[in-house]
């Protein structure tokens, strides 16, 4: 990254300030949003057992395939546990709430934003909106199937954000959440403690629960 960046500044396209706020927010968000959405992700698994199995078989069978080496062509093949991440951040987007400006007016589909706006993009609520969700409450990581996913409004799944402001990590912080998560479920099963029907959440600058959050790791004999 840090390479890349360096390349932007010796091309013109980016300044050392540009670069410090790029470096700022990859080692500052990363921790944060992505520790969160993994708290997430391993509470629904937990409670959805089916999913939680067949991500235990694909991972086991990567993993035993290349001898329990952990690296990232593994991480590629392992589609469904990449859908169950995907299904997670949808639910519980960590970064909920998107705010813009506009410098000028923007014409939109049934409304014209005025220039010196401020405007609040709530995520939350687009990732369930029943429009483009079947069932939008339930935990389902087949909606991430190429077939079911192709027809989709490019704008209905934004957890990374979108456009020229989009998460610089996100490729790193999905990354990061399938070897951790993968890693997990190789070695425990996971059962709920604490359900996310009485979880009540906060908008903090992320998204996270007002009390924490327990799950029960059991470990798989081998």
């Amino acid at each position: 990254m840090l390479d890349l960046l360096l390349a932007a500044e010796y091309n013109g396209l980016i300044d050392y300030n540009g670069i410090k706020e790029e470096v700022d927010t990859f080692t500052f968000e990363a921790h944060d949003t992505t520790g969160m959405a993994m708290a997430f992700a391993l509470m629904l698994l937990a409670e959805n057992h089916e999913a939680q199995n067949k991500a235990r078989v694909e991972i086991i069978e990567v993993l035993d395939r290349h001898n329990g080496e952990m690296e990232l062509t593994n991480l590629q093949e392992m589609n469904y546990l990449d859908r169950c991440i995907k299904e997670a951040l949808r639910l519980f987007p960590p970064v909920a709430t998107v705010m813009r400006y506009t410098a000028e007016e923007v014409q939109l589909k049934n409304a014209l934003v005025p220039a010196d706006s401020h405007i609040m993009i709530h995520l939350y609520d687009t990732h369930r909106d029943p429009n483009f969700w079947a069932e939008p409450e339930k935990f389902d990581p087949d909606r991430f199937l190429p077939e079911r996913s192709i027809n989709r409004h490019p704008f209905a799944y934004l957890p990374f954000s979108a456009g020229p402001r989009n998460c610089i990590g996100q490729k790193f912080a999905m990354i990061e959440l399938k070897s951790l998560i993968s890693l997990i479920l190789y070695d425990f099963y996971l059962e709920p403690i604490d359900r996310l029907d009485d979880m009540k959440l906060i908008a903090d600058i992320i998204l996270r629960p007002l009390n924490p959050i327990r799950i029960k790791l059991i470990r798989i004999k081998k």
